[in-house]
């Protein structure tokens, strides 16, 4: 049987420019700092208000709207998974909760015959009612689709919270509660955006005694 042949690896914790010594290491451990920066800027005292706010809309049987759009419509479609299935189930009441970027018949049809700008708003038209809670997610905070709905949705009674970037925006101006991400990175604010999500799901799943207020 044939010798084999003879390998050469590299030095324990070298493996060549794109291993663990080279600059991919690099630009991983630049990225995770910046997101822990960007995670480090979530506001604690306003992600507590948001809680109590879903805690409201929970007791008084309250619709909550989410939408965004991109990696914000994904946030939202994700979010509204686990408020309507995870929380719910913990706490042994449903949250009434819709992510408006998941009917995909319904926002083309909006899309095409009015403007794209359009595409939240004519929802909340037919559903939304004064009392009914909105909270949106958009990095830039000038999603114009999403600016449209929120100022329906101020005219109209409804309460509005914008989970947004550093870039602050127009939402900044309109919602009622706006939470800024103190980073422009699209990536870091959405996964910052998505933390918020997740707090204010697993706060009622473990500890689902504030849903009794």
């Amino acid at each position: 049987m044939p010798a084999s042949p003879e390998r050469h690896h590299p030095p324990a914790g070298k493996t060549g420019p794109t291993g663990p010594a080279g600059p991919v290491s690099d630009w991983i451990c630049r990225y995770l700092q910046k997101q822990k920066e960007a995670l480090d800027s979530i506001p604690q005292d306003a992600v507590a208000r948001l809680v109590d706010r879903f805690r409201a809309a929970l007791a008084e049987d309250r619709q909550i709207f989410v939408f965004g759009n991109g990696g914000s419509a994904a946030n939202a479609s994700h979010f509204i998974t686990d408020l309507g299935k995870g929380a719910s189930d913990k706490i042994g009441k449903r949250f009434r909760c819709l992510s408006l970027n998941d009917n995909v018949s319904w926002m083309t049809a909006l899309g095409n015959d009015y403007a794209y700008e359009d595409v939240f708003v004519r929802q909340l038209e037919n559903y939304a009612r004064p009392g009914d809670l909105v909270m949106v997610m958009s990095v830039s905070g000038n999603s114009p689709n999403v600016v449209k709905a929120v100022d329906w949705s101020k005219r109209h009674g409804v309460h509005t919270i914008a989970l947004i970037g550093g870039k602050r925006g127009r939402l900044a101006e309109l919602a009622d509660d706006p939470v800024v991400i103190e980073s422009h990175h699209y990536g870091r604010v959405e996964d910052a955006h998505m933390a918020i999500c997740h707090m204010l799901c697993y706060a009622f799943m473990e500890v689902p005694e504030i849903a009794k207020g």
